[in-house]
């Protein structure tokens, strides 16, 4: 299952907003569309996210009507601003468009064609290899989980988070396929309840044993002895090893820490930051207040109330035991570690 992909012109990707009860897929073939797809939360997840600003970019070069190569670079310039706009914090946006722009200075491409060949052929390629690479980081993390593991996840950090086969998943899957005898508590994930819709869909259609909680409840099963080792995704790690993930990961990290619990992000080096020093200098996205205040569409909350809703919080690098990539398991001192990983 590939959470979005490229067919001729058109971007294709599952509506997560459906799910579980509805497998919808949607098409594209406006960038500004796709824009609206990955602010909307049609899709999410910050290489999903990466790999759709990749896809729409390409999307705005084929489909424009510019003949000459400048009109071409400008309009696809355009396009990366909106793109670059719709999420702030996770990093991979940011990523993929810098990775797709950079076509724009080839001298190779000397016509408007084969600029448009070229954004599409990397957007290609950037969503191939985020599958090879989460399957790397499925094997490093498995082999931290041992056979009867209870395993703690938070938010979807699987396949829907990515292209294919996930990031905080990857473990538990390449366990599960090991045959290793793994559970996983999903945390419900407030207020948009990713761990309820996404993560509990994904391991039931695999089959791999698991139990949905209410996020409050993570702390009380950590408390009481039943978890081995908490994994989740990133939608940023800066330089210093402080992790940004969505909101309630910092609670989660102090839970476990507090219970000797191991707690490990699984994150690609797409998703690592090393030109931010720390987690507070991270611009953290502010979400609708009805996210909060109404679920499924009906009030929840007195009418006017005031709302905070922070998309994402900042698990200081203290708390984490080790940061799983594709190039091997970081552990402290992160700076050196991180940096070590992203230059292999």
């Amino acid at each position: 299952m590939r959470t979005i992909e490229w067919d001729d012109g058109v971007v294709r990707m599952i509506d997560q907003r459906k799910l579980p009860h509805q497998y919808r897929e949607v098409e594209f073939t406006d960038y500004r569309d796709v824009a609206r797809a990955i602010k909307e939360m049609y899709i999410r997840g910050a290489p999903a996210i990466g790999a759709a600003a990749a896809y729409g970019l390409a999307l705005a070069a084929v489909h424009s009507e510019a003949r000459a190569l400048p009109e071409l670079k400008a309009e696809v310039m355009e396009a990366a601003e909106v793109l670059r706009a719709t999420r702030p914090t996770a990093s991979n946006l940011f990523w993929a468009l810098k990775r797709m722009t950079a076509k724009l200075g080839d001298e190779r491409l000397q016509t408007a064609d084969q600029l448009r060949q070229a954004l599409v052929a990397e957007a290609e390629a950037l969503a191939d290899e985020d599958v090879e690479v989460n399957r790397r980081m499925g094997e490093y993390g498995a082999s931290l989980v041992e056979d009867g593991f209870n395993i703690l996840t938070h938010c979807n950090a699987g396949a829907l988070a990515t292209v294919e086969y996930g990031t905080a998943l990857a473990p538990i899957r390449t366990a599960w396929e090991q045959g290793k005898r793994v559970h996983v508590y999903v945390d419900e994930t407030r207020p948009r309840l990713q761990g309820a819709t996404l993560t509990a869909w994904e391991l039931m259609r695999e089959q791999i044993p698991m139990t949905l909680i209410v996020d409050n409840a993570a702390g009380y099963f950590l408390q009481k002895g039943e978890i081995d080792i908490v994994f989740v995704g990133a939608d940023r790690v800066v330089a210093n090893g402080d992790v940004v993930n969505k909101i309630g990961t910092y609670k989660v990290a102090l839970a476990a820490r507090e219970n000797g619990v191991p707690f490990y992000p699984v994150v690609p080096t797409s998703t690592i930051d090393l030109d931010t020093a720390s987690g507070e200098e991270v611009t953290i996205e502010e979400r609708d207040p009805e996210e909060v205040t109404h679920v499924g569409g009906e009030l929840v909350a007195p009418e006017g109330v005031r709302v905070a809703n922070p998309a994402f919080d900042v698990t200081p690098h203290r708390y984490v035991t080790g940061i799983v990539t594709e190039g091997g398991i970081v552990y402290p001192p992160f700076p050196k570690g991180l940096r070590s990983v992203c230059e292999r």
